[in-house]
């Protein structure tokens, strides 16, 4: 990291110290965690490049804005997207709301600083028709029977309850038989609740009573071909099969089935507001990026009925 040998002591150490807190209190992922350690060490590198010198942490919290503006232009030079660009001051304002109520600081420049705009991709999800031959269709290439069942049984979780794939993959022996309800540990270990409809229940089951290894309740319910853990690759290289058979876009990847999950249930009258605590969003404005999504499908649709001359 350019400059990284810069950064002080006392605001190497208070890193630390935000890390920690992250992981402890708020729960944060390891891999969010990560992320954040390079994304605010790059900032503090940069500041102590810029600025001539290692910043004392007093300093760090009252920097003016035409900082902040220097190390965003510096990101963009190197190429990094304004999306990028986003989530890393996004981590740079963390730090330094941490660091200023411990310095008992105005970190009010800094805060104020705005992200750069972009554009959000909208979720890709399959048409309903589409997510229902998936399901149908994935296991139907698989080497053994029961290789099929599993494949089945993990894509209908992920399309009927809206999960992510880590968050299926998690399962231990103990979740089956499903029950109504499934409490699932999401991103930041957020746990919520999420209903099970009667097919993710059949489809498990089919999957349990073809299995062929022992699956006790403590161990992973999901397992690879040898026994072990299954990891997502199996899965989406399933997907990948399936989707070059049915002429499905490159965007049929398992995650497309979550947002299937959420647009067909708005599209149904979902509430947005359940819509998000079934998907185990932290922000609201996350889920309505699926009414973007509908309103898009809906203009198509228009447009279809009603060409331009």
């Amino acid at each position: 990291m350019t400059g990284s040998l810069a950064i002080s002591p006392a605001a190497r150490d208070a890193l630390e110290q935000w890390l920690s807190h992250l992981r402890a209190l708020d729960g944060a992922a390891e891999a969010t965690v990560s992320a954040y350690a390079r994304d605010v060490g790059r900032y503090l590198a940069f500041l102590a490049e810029y600025r001539g010198g290692a910043e004392g942490l007093a300093a760090l919290a009252t920097l003016p804005q035409a900082d902040i503006r220097a190390y965003m232009a510096a990101e963009s030079a190197r190429g990094v997207s304004p999306r990028s660009t986003a989530r890393r001051l996004s981590a740079v304002k963390g730090f330094t709301r941490w660091l200023a109520d411990r310095q008992g600081a105005d970190a009010t420049a800094v805060l104020a600083a705005r992200s750069p705009r972009y554009r959000r991709k909208l979720p890709r999800p399959l048409a309903e028709d589409a997510a229902r031959a998936v399901l149908d269709g994935v296991g139907e290439d698989a080497r053994d029977d029961w290789v099929g069942a599993r494949d089945t049984a993990v894509v209908t979780l992920l399309y009927g309850c809206g999960l992510r794939i880590s968050e299926a993959l998690a399962l231990t022996g103990a979740a089956h038989p499903l029950p109504d309800t499934l409490r699932i540990t999401g991103k930041g270990g957020k746990q919520r609740m999420v209903p099970v409809l009667p097919a993710a229940r059949a489809a498990v089951a089919a999957y349990v009573a073809a299995c062929p290894h022992d699956l006790t309740p403590a161990a992973p319910l999901f397992r690879a071909v040898r026994g072990g853990p299954l990891s997502p690759r199996p899965v989406q290289a399933a997907m990948e099969r399936l989707r070059h058979r049915l002429g499905l876009p490159a965007t049929a990847t398992p995650h497309a089935l979550r947002h299937s999950f959420a647009t067909h249930l708005l599209s149904a009258g979902g509430d947005l507001r359940a819509i998000q605590e079934l998907l185990g969003h932290e922000s609201l404005s996350t889920t309505q990026a699926y009414t973007a999504v509908d309103a898009a499908r809906l203009m198509e649709v228009y447009d279809r009925a009603h060409p331009r001359a």
